[in-house]
């Protein structure tokens, strides 16, 4: 069992959910602000920064709301999802982010986060 910590951050961002989902589900739309490159085969998502890349398995992809993968050097009680949530009264648009961190990997893990969701804001126009 997997002791990283479980954490939960919301990211206003103004850009519709259709539009959010083309840039958190397809290898072209999270390379423009998550990963310098990014391709797929299937479900086999692979990240590629700098001097280094990762493969994540996609686990699930519910249509302009949701997409969940899991990396594949990582236990199997952790994954990151990022998820697109709409109020229903204001229509204000969050994107939730479920990620886990070692104790240790908690502050850095938030600021990796904020600055990837500042990257997804410039590329949108609604920073």
């Amino acid at each position: 069992m997997s002791d990283k910590i479980k954490l939960e951050l919301e990211f206003p961002i103004h850009a519709s959910p259709q539009l959010l989902f083309q840039y958190i589900s397809t290898p072209s739309g999270l390379s423009e602000w998550f990963a310098d490159n990014v391709n797929s085969r299937g479900e086999l998502f692979t990240f590629i920064w700098d001097d280094s890349e990762e493969e994540a398995k996609l686990l699930s992809k519910k249509n302009s709301e949701r997409v969940k993968f899991k990396w594949l050097d990582e236990d199997d009680s952790t994954f990151f999802e990022i998820k697109i949530q709409v109020d229903d009264i204001t229509k204000d648009v969050s994107l939730i982010i479920t990620d886990f961190a070692d104790e240790d990997e908690v502050d850095e893990t938030k600021m990796l986060w904020e600055n990837q969701i500042s990257s997804l804001k410039q590329v949108l126009g609604s920073a």
